[in-house]
């Protein structure tokens, strides 16, 4: 899977990631670019100003650039490369991307639709990732017969890969600097449950367009 992995979207998507997310936390910049890039719901609500903010429909993707520590960001880029290039594979660079996009914004509806006064920016690429993680689920899962629909089996095998992901989410958080879990469970939801929707209206596109 890794051979020409730099010809992939998901790679260079990594890299930005990356190089934006390792730049903020070696400058000890996270608080100041977690305020002015983070997702803070109460700012899609509209109801606080922030000058010098990015504008707050921006946010939710400058948000998958940010990273509250080290362990954060290599969790997330390791599920990104192994599933979103597999993905990839199978629809294509642009429907990668809009996946990704598409996931990030909605995780971020999704936890401004929870806490709409909420005042604790949103970071990390963890929704993004999780709608790779939901069109990965559909893609690749052999999941087992726990009833006699296929497509009900497959529902379950995608619940509990998003229930796994979300439980590693809190225990990296807790093994990371954030000092508890914090972490933003609707987001992770609302971007699997876009990546499981988005997956197979895409792949019929890709090869109805062949």
């Amino acid at each position: 899977m890794w051979a020409g992995a730099t010809r992939t979207v998901t790679f260079w998507i990594a890299v930005l990631t990356v190089l934006a997310s390792v730049l903020v936390l070696a400058a000890g910049l996270l608080p100041e670019a977690a305020m002015r890039g983070g997702m803070i719901p109460v700012r899609l609500s509209g109801l606080a100003d922030l000058p010098g903010a990015l504008p707050a429909w921006l946010t939710p993707l400058s948000a998958t650039l940010l990273h509250g520590d080290y362990v954060h960001l290599i969790s997330n880029l390791l599920i990104l490369l192994w599933c979103g290039m597999s993905v990839e594979r199978i629809l294509g660079k642009l429907h990668l991307v809009l996946i990704y996009l598409v996931g990030a914004y909605a995780s971020g509806v999704a936890q401004w639709l929870t806490e709409p006064e909420g005042l604790v920016p949103m970071v990390g690429a963890s929704g993004a990732v999780s709608a790779v993680l939901g069109a990965y689920a559909l893609a690749f899962s052999a999941p087992k017969a726990f009833t006699r629909s296929p497509a009900l089996n497959r529902l379950i095998n995608a619940a509990w890969l998003l229930a796994f992901w979300v439980f590693l989410q809190w225990a990296i958080d807790l093994l990371g600097n954030s000092g508890g879990p914090q972490i933003a469970t609707a987001a992770h939801v609302g971007g699997f449950v876009a990546g499981m929707a988005m997956f197979t209206p895409l792949l019929i596109w890709k090869y109805r367009r062949a």
